[in-house]
C-alpha cells in the first residue's frame, strides 16, 4: 500500500509516461499490419504487459529492447498457433482490440468477455456490427465471442456508429486494414487514442481523411516490408492527474512528454477554476501559488464529443474540485459504474457529496478531508484517492496498488519526485 500526507507545495519538473489508452490499440494496430513495427514510447504498466504476453501467446513476436525498455519490436509470426490466451486477454479491456489481427492470421478470434477496472459493463455490440458489415460472423456465449473471417469482399465499407465509441472505431479502421479495404466511417471517435491510430496507419501508407462526422481510409497503393516506426503519445490522464496534484497543493511545476491538444481540455477546465495552466507541445505548466478560486461551478460532464473532456479526467478533477469554493457537478455516464467505486472512498475520507444518480453527483467546496485507509478499486478511483490524500488531514492509506499499477508504472514515484510526502509501505 501507499501512505500520503499533506507536505510542501509541489515544485519542479516531470516526465509522464507513454498513454496506456493509446499503446494498446497501437499495439494491436502493429499485429494487424502483417509487417515489422518499431513502437518507442511504450509504458510499462500491467495492461501493456498482459497485452504483449497475449500477442505472444496467439503467435506473434514482441519484445522490448534491451538498450531502450520503452522500445517494443513487433514481428510477424512464424504460422499459425492454436486458440491460446483465454484467461490472460480476459484481465484487460483492451483485448477486443486483437480481434482484426487474429481474423487477418487465423480466420477466426476466440476472446472471452473485456474485463479490466469494474466501472460498467463492457458492451460489444457496435463491434459485432462493425465485423458484420465486413461480412464476418460473430457467435456469443456465457464465456465470450467467436468471430470468424468473411473472404472474398471487395470495395468501401460504410458504417455509421450511433454513438462515438472509440473501441468500435478503432475495431472499424483495424478490420478495414487487415481487409485491404476501404472505410467510410460515420460519427466516429476523435480521441486522441483513435486519432493515434490513424496516424500510425498514415506513417504505413494509407490514406486518411477525417472530419467530425466522417472518416474516410483508403488502401496505400503499394506495401513495402520495410519496419514501420511509430510513437505512443505521452499519457494525457497521467499529465492531468499530477497537475490537479500540483494544483491541490498551491506548488508550481511543469509536466513533460504530453501533447497540447490532448490536454486542452482538462486546462479550459483549470483555468474555470482559477489555477493558472498553460500547454505547450511537450509541456503543461501549472502555477497554482499563484491561483485565485474563481468560486465558480464546476460542471464536468465526461463527453465523447471532439474536444469534450476525457471521463478519465473526471476522479482527478473531482479531487481537486472538493478543495476549491463552489457547488460543482460531476457526471460520467460512459462508465457507469466509476461513480459506484469512487464516492464511497472519498466519503470515507469525510467528503459529503450528494449523489443525484448512479452516473452523477453534486458537492459544495471547500470540504476537509482526514486521512483513513481506503482502496483503488480501479485505476483512475486510485489516482483520485492519492490527490484527495494530498489535502487530508494525518495520513492517507491506498491499497489495491495492482489496481493503481494497471494504467501507471510508477504514479506515487513521480509525485514524489515533485516533493509529496508519500511513500509504499508494507501492511
Amino acid at each position: 500500500m501507499v501512505a500520503v500526507r499533506p507536505g510542501a507545495p509541489l515544485a519542479g519538473a516531470v516526465t509522464v509516461d507513454g498513454s496506456k489508452n493509446a499503446a494498446l490499440p497501437l499495439i494491436a494496430a502493429a499485429a494487424a499490419m502483417r509487417r515489422p513495427v518499431h513502437l518507442s514510447n511504450v509504458p510499462a504498466n500491467t495492461d501493456v504487459e498482459t497485452m504483449l504476453a497475449l500477442l505472444r501467446q496467439a503467435g506473434w513476436h514482441a519484445t522490448r529492447s534491451l538498450s531502450d525498455p520503452h522500445v517494443t519490436v513487433i514481428l510477424p509470426g512464424d504460422g499459425p498457433r492454436p486458440e491460446s490466451g483465454f484467461e490472460v486477454a480476459a484481465r484487460i479491456r483492451a483485448s477486443y482490440y486483437l480481434v482484426p489481427a487474429l481474423l487477418g492470421a487465423y480466420g477466426r478470434a476466440r476472446l472471452p468477455w473485456p474485463g479490466g477496472c469494474a466501472i460498467g459493463q463492457r458492451g460489444m455490440e457496435q463491434h459485432f456490427k462493425v465485423y458484420e458489415r465486413f461480412g464476418d460472423h460473430s457467435y456469443v456465449d456465457d464465456h465470450g465471442y467467436l468471430v470468424e473471417e468473411a473472404t472474398g469482399g471487395r470495395g468501401t465499407v460504410s458504417i455509421t456508429l450511433p454513438f462515438r465509441s472509440r473501441g468500435a472505431t478503432v475495431a472499424a479502421l483495424l478490420r478495414a486494414v487487415v481487409a485491404g479495404r476501404p472505410l467510410r466511417l460515420g460519427q466516429p471517435n476523435l480521441s486522441p487514442e483513435a486519432l493515434s491510430v490513424m496516424e500510425a496507419l498514415e506513417i504505413a501508407g494509407w490514406e486518411c481523411q477525417v472530419s467530425e462526422t466522417v472518416l474516410a481510409l483508403r488502401p496505400p497503393r503499394s506495401v513495402s516490408d520495410d519496419v514501420l516506426a511509430w510513437r505512443v503519445p505521452g499519457d494525457k490522464i497521467e499529465a492531468g492527474t499530477l497537475a490537479c496534484a500540483v494544483a491541490v497543493s498551491g506548488g508550481n511545476a511543469r509536466i513533460l512528454g504530453v501533447r497540447r491538444d490532448d490536454i486542452a481540455p482538462l486546462v479550459a477546465v483549470l483555468r474555470r477554476l482559477g489555477v493558472p495552466a498553460d500547454a505547450e507541445d511537450g509541456s503543461l505548466t501549472v502555477q497554482a501559488e499563484d491561483a485565485r478560486a474563481t468560486g465558480l461551478p464546476l460542471r464536468a460532464v465526461a463527453s465523447l464529443a471532439p474536444g469534450g473532456l476525457d471521463a478519465d479526467f473526471e476522479p482527478p478533477l473531482m479531487a481537486l474540485a472538493l478543495t476549491l469554493p463552489g457547488t460543482h457537478l460531476f457526471a460520467d455516464d460512459i462508465n457507469p459504474g466509476r461513480h459506484g467505486n469512487l464516492l464511497p472512498q472519498l466519503v470515507r475520507l469525510g467528503a459529503t457529496i450528494d449523489e443525484l444518480s448512479p452516473t452523477r453527483c453534486q458537492f459544495a467546496g471547500p470540504q476537509q478531508l482526514t486521512g483513513a485507509g481506503v482502496e483503488a478499486t480501479d485505476i483512475r478511483t486510485g489516482s483520485a484517492l492519492l490527490i484527495a490524500g494530498l489535502t487530508a488531514h494525518g495520513v492517507t492509506t491506498l491499497g489495491g496498488l495492482e489496481q493503481l499499477r494497471r494504467g501507471h508504472a510508477d504514479l506515487p514515484v513521480k509525485l514524489h519526485a515533485l516533493g509529496a510526502d508519500v511513500c509504499e509501505v508494507i501492511p
